[in-house]
């Protein structure tokens, strides 16, 4: 790749800023936020424009005051890196720099950008200087050094000081910072506080930074704009006149009237609350690993027992786990808490056992799915490494289009250092980030928890569903999409050309496609389905 060009998803390629080019940004930048401040309306920085970002600020540009017009003026911030700088010119044409099954995502960011002119995307930190309101969705992650031990992972902080300095070194004293970036606990009081103070000292600002925490609950899928907006949000001020603001803030931008926000009195308990509330979930789900292996040793179909159980009421969120948690908060956020209560806050003893455990549990689940797929082949006499396998789904979750942290990753490349072909099919996934920049950014990636990963960066997703089947040997049903929901052995089987090791991770397939696929001499498992045996020895009976 060039240096000097960010290339987007499609392959457009956009020159990065010149030295010069930052001074005429900065006066087209004002000029705008002038003329909207005349207009009264407010200026809003929203810094980093990803996947939280950029539909942050497309909501925050479509807010109206009570007479219906537009009451803020937005400018999405982005550096201006090889990786990420094509993010600005596309929004800048109205469209959204992240995909998305939300059918509301483009046409708002095409009104705020081309019809209301309420958005506008910029490279120039000057503009900070601007802002009445500063958000941040500077992306803070949990580097992992190890599959399935936590413990030896790390916080990356350095982009999000970074970004503190940067806004502190520019930003007016009276302007509002919001760090919606999920944080270690403390980040906002301990980290961000003092940045902020040392730097407004040495510009000779007395008052002190008003520093808001407030996370978001964003679900991508059909609903991405609604979990941002419609719905509940949290929040917490450093001091009383940041809290007011933030409260003052969220209530314009956000629909409070139905879904009122929860203040807190202090910046950590906010914090503490995404990250437990992310633990929760990855503990719960992680708990079912353990019943999950329980099921298929014993002759028990854990899917019943848990349509069972959730017929009452205080259980109806039981969720079977699959072949791992995906998505980017539950697979990391526990993290957060661990190094934070060392790192942050200062203590050196252990009391964390739950949550490691939860995370590490989740991380080594896609293991168990390529356990399965060889155990199949075994029984059919067929080594492994000789066999073409078919992932079906490539995301985290169902019907959406989001691959971060997804357990197929893990089970494909467990399956890869076997030395299984692979194939993947997925509705919603055009490219698969993860497999093709394992290379650009091996220090990121589970490639280096694996051997035999070189053709993996080669990886295409499928789009065709009937090619993808063609010659497979094994069909992993890894993702609940819909598409995958209704398929009929049969007509699997006429694709395939020949019968296959089926392997159902997420419980799709019901006791008579179970029984069909055996029928047509396929060999079937599934996580948490140990009653295939059972299954399998009544058709052999009645066949003898």
């Amino acid at each position: 790749m060039n240096e000097l060009f960010s290339v987007s998803p499609e392959g457009f390629e956009y020159p990065l800023p010149n030295k010069e080019d930052y001074a005429k940004e900065y006066e087209e930048i004002k000029k705008l936020a002038d003329k909207a401040r005349n207009e009264g309306k407010e200026i809003v920085v929203v810094m980093g424009v990803g996947f939280v970002g950029a539909v942050m600020a497309a909501i925050v540009a479509d807010t109206v005051d009570e007479h219906g017009d537009p009451s803020k003026f937005v400018i999405g911030m982005q550096r201006p890196s090889v990786r990420s700088y094509w993010k600005i010119p596309t929004l800048n044409l109205g469209k959204s720099p992240v995909k998305a099954e939300d059918p509301e995502v483009a046409p708002l960011i095409r009104r705020c950008v081309l019809e209301k002119k309420t958005l506008r995307a910029s490279f120039s930190y000057d503009v900070l200087s601007l802002a009445d309101v500063v958000v941040v969705d500077v992306q803070c992650d949990y580097a992992k050094n190890a599959l399935g031990n936590v413990h030896t992972g790390e916080v990356e902080m350095s982009a999000l000081e970074e970004s503190f300095e940067i806004i502190a070194q520019h930003i007016q004293p009276e302007a509002l910072v919001i760090i919606e970036t999920t944080v270690p606990p403390g980040t906002t009081e301990q980290v961000a506080g003092p940045v902020f103070k040392k730097i407004f000292r040495s510009r000779g600002i007395q008052s002190d930074p008003l520093l808001a925490h407030s996370y978001e609950r964003v679900m991508p899928g059909r609903n991405y704009i609604a979990s941002i907006r419609d719905f509940w949000r949290v929040c917490s001020g450093i001091n009383e006149k940041a809290k007011e603001k933030v409260v003052k803030f969220l209530n314009e931008v956000l629909n409070t009237d139905e879904y009122p926000l929860t203040v807190l009195d202090r910046p950590i308990e906010s914090e503490t609350a995404k990250i437990v509330e992310n633990s929760y979930r990855a503990s719960i789900l992680a708990f079912m690993d353990e019943w999950s292996l329980f099921a298929e040793r014993n002759g028990v179909d854990l899917i019943k027992v848990i349509k069972a159980i959730k017929v009452r009421p205080t259980h109806s969120n039981m969720i079977f786990p699959g072949p791992g948690i995906g998505g980017y908060c539950l697979p990391k956020d526990g993290g957060l808490g661990l190094w934070a209560y060392k790192h942050i806050l200062g203590f050196n003893d252990d009391i964390f056992k739950i949550t490691p455990s939860a995370i590490d549990i989740n991380d080594t689940r896609g293991l168990r799915a390529a356990q399965l797929v060889r155990d199949a082949l075994r029984n059919m006499n067929i080594p492994i490494a000789t066999t073409e396998v078919l992932v079906l789904g490539a995301s985290y979750r169902q019907d959406v289009g989001d691959t971060r942290y997804s357990g197929s990753e893990v089970l494909i490349r467990r399956l890869a250092e076997m030395g299984a072909e692979i194939r993947v099919h997925d509705p919603y996934v055009d490219r698969w980030w993860e497999f093709e920049n394992q290379d650009v950014y091996p220090k990121n990636s589970k490639v280096r928890f694996f051997r035999n990963q070189n053709k993996l960066s080669r990886l295409k997703v499928l789009k065709e569903l009937e090619k993808a089947l063609f010659g497979a040997d094994v069909v992993v049903f890894a993702v609940k999409h819909k598409e995958y929901l209704d398929l009929e052995p049969d007509k699997v089987i006429q694709a395939t050309g020949k019968p296959v090791a089926v392997i159902d991770c997420f419980g799709i397939l019901d006791d008579e496609k179970i029984k069909r696929y055996l029928e047509l001499g396929c060999e079937v498992k599934g996580l948490g389905r140990g009653h295939i045996r059972r299954l399998k020895d009544l058709i052999n009976l009645d066949h003898s």
